[in-house]
């Protein structure tokens, strides 16, 4: 289990006083009102960096860091990404994960056959879609609602789910 998630990246400066545009990678953008600090990776070398000032334009988060006071000095943090531990992340609801947890687990179906691993996790709207891959390189698309999918284990590994009929057709 990963001990720091990603909650966005820095895309490029906004402004000339050190403003940070964003892109959010929670589901919430708003989360960034309650964050009162972050770590930004720099090359495996996490740093943390106090918030000062959070609002939104377009489908992005702008960001002011104390002590990044100029378009040089945010210059230096353009597309690093943002991450925080797990002690402060979002409460997830019972039942819930973070997609970081259940990348790579082994996907099995309902008369436990292996389906293959999930590789990804697509973002519809209406429901998640799971992507899985077997090991001839052929993926699967999964809808990730409770009807098909029984049971998610990180701790073992796996996914349990009952395909819709003609799925794999």
């Amino acid at each position: 289990m990963l001990e720091y998630l990603i909650v966005g990246q820095l895309i490029n400066t906004h402004g000339v006083k050190g403003e940070l545009k964003a892109v959010s990678m929670t589901d919430d953008s708003h989360r960034f009102l309650d964050l009162k600090w972050v770590f930004i990776d720099k090359n495996g070398k996490l740093e943390k960096y106090n918030i000062s000032g959070v609002k939104f334009f377009k489908q992005f988060v702008i960001l002011k860091f104390e002590g990044v006071d100029s378009i040089d000095a945010a210059e230096k943090l353009k597309n690093l990404y943002m991450k925080v531990d797990r002690a402060n992340a979002v409460r997830l609801p019972k039942g819930s994960f973070f997609i970081a947890d259940i990348m790579g687990l082994q996907v099995y179906d309902e008369n436990n056959s292996l389906l293959g691993q999930l590789k990804d996790v697509i973002h519809t709207g209406s429901n998640d879609v799971y992507v899985v891959k077997n090991e001839e390189g052929k993926e699967l698309l999964i809808p990730a609602l409770k009807s098909v999918v029984m049971e998610i284990s990180p701790e073992n590994g796996r996914i349990s789910v009952i395909l819709p009929k003609g799925l794999l057709d």
